[in-house]
């Protein structure tokens, strides 16, 4: 047998997915069902993920895509793989600036998103490219 046709071996198409959004409120929620989705096809496919990751990975993306689509002009990408252990969600957009890391302060309102992402996520990380930047958070799989 070939490793691709061993019982064990993962379906590889189940471990990335990717989508383009144009921007709107109903982007939030097709994000949230994206990685509703991408979870759902691991599980099929056979691999591990611990019982909370759905719920954060659902709320990472959302904030990532609603900080896309407040801080950036144009469309946005919202890509989800498994990387070394841990799902990576990475949000691309157009915007040239930089997401702000502001301390902890609980008598702020609202500004909270990226706080509670970096909390989550093993790894943030922003990177810049041709077109503007992407965002990667890595979350454990386990």
């Amino acid at each position: 047998m070939t490793p691709a046709h061993r019982s064990d071996a993962v379906d590889r198409s189940a471990l990335s997915t990717v989508v383009d959004f144009d921007g709107g409120t109903e982007v939030i929620p097709a994000a949230r069902d994206l990685v509703q989705d991408f979870v759902v096809r691991l599980g099929e496919a056979g691999v591990k993920t611990a019982d909370t990751l759905l719920d954060v990975a659902r709320l990472v993306a959302s904030e990532l895509v609603t900080n896309a689509l407040r801080h950036a002009p144009g469309p946005c990408r919202l890509r989800m793989s498994v990387v070394d252990g841990t799902v990576e969600i990475a949000v691309s957009d157009t915007g040239d600036g930089f997401p702000t890391f502001l301390p902890r302060d609980p008598r702020r309102v609202g500004q909270h998103g990226l706080e509670i992402v970096t909390r989550l996520c093993d790894q943030v990380i922003t990177k810049p490219d041709a077109t503007g930047k992407t965002v990667y958070a890595r979350l454990p799989l386990t």
